[in-house]
């Protein structure tokens, strides 16, 4: 089991915001991980949520930027909030500079193609590697879980949410890459990543999971209206669509004059973990 190294601890409505660093097998380098516990964490264990990061994020942005905490309090849930991608000296990063792959852009698949096969397995270290770490070091009962995210997060949310239904009690997201296989974000990760075959690509696409039988946990999406990204990377039409077909009674909604930012997550992001605690 990894060592854990504190790395800031920090009084928040009543409960604890914490920062930790450890080596990760699963990556091959050092990685930051934030976890905030609700003061119910001194009394015994609690539900945990865990969530995703968009594009060029740290584990940092959603601590500061998204004010979950109170709402976590108020429902004695702890949220941890991975890094995403892997990190530090070694790490290949997108050989043009760009914001869209490499560092913070790790899509959370697991890469099958070099350079990136030897360091960029999100996927196993979201799913495996971090909630046994989480379980070994934290009073949280990993069996009642859920996951959430935004953007590439909330891609990713959605997609591991379909591949380990027996994980995760609910599923949420803001503004996910719905449809990765089908927008330039998603076409260049996951061709870099996962190689030229589109065929692969299917196993990381929400839309696709679905077309092909995957099934989700309770899911709730927010969308905003005047999100810049919306038509032409997020492809929130086709996940609608295909619950529709699917004649699933999922709460995807539309929210009015919101755009892409920290400000739209602040502003639901109670309402979001209200609805992951009605399943935790």
């Amino acid at each position: 089991m990894s060592a854990l190294e504190k790395v800031s601890d920090v009084r928040c409505f009543e409960g604890r915001q914490l920062r930790y660093k450890h080596t990760s097998a699963s990556l091959d380098c050092d990685m930051h991980f934030s976890i905030y516990l609700p003061p119910q964490a001194e009394q015994g264990s609690v539900p945990l949520l865990y969530w995703l990061s968009g594009l060029t994020c740290t584990d940092e942005n959603f601590v500061t930027k998204a004010g979950a905490q109170q709402a976590a309090a108020e429902h004695g849930i702890a949220i941890v909030a991975p890094d995403t991608s892997p990190r530090g000296e070694g790490v290949p990063d997108d050989p043009d500079g760009a914001y869209d792959f490499g560092l913070g852009a790790g899509f959370y698949v697991n890469a099958t193609e070099a350079p990136w096969s030897q360091h960029y397995r999100m996927y196993d270290y979201i799913v495996d590697e971090l909630p046994t770490l989480i379980a070994e070091y934290f009073p949280v009962d990993v069996a009642r879980s859920g996951i959430f995210g935004h953007s590439m997060g909330g891609h990713g949310a959605l997609t591991i949410a379909l591949k380990n239904p027996e994980k995760y009690r609910s599923v949420s997201a803001f503004a996910p890459i719905c449809a990765p296989s089908e927008c330039p974000w998603g076409e260049k990760a996951l061709g870099r990543y996962l190689g030229e075959d589109r065929a692969s690509w299917r196993a990381h696409d929400a839309v696709a999971l679905l077309e092909e039988g995957a099934r989700l946990a309770p899911l709730k999406v927010d969308q905003g209206s005047a999100d810049g990204f919306l038509e032409e990377q997020l492809k929130t039409e086709r996940l609608i669509e295909t619950l529709n077909k699917l004649g699933d009674k999922a709460d995807v909604r539309y929210r009015e004059g919101y755009d892409h930012s920290y400000f739209f997550i602040a502003t639901f992001i109670a309402e979001h973990i209200a609805f992951h605690a009605g399943h935790l």
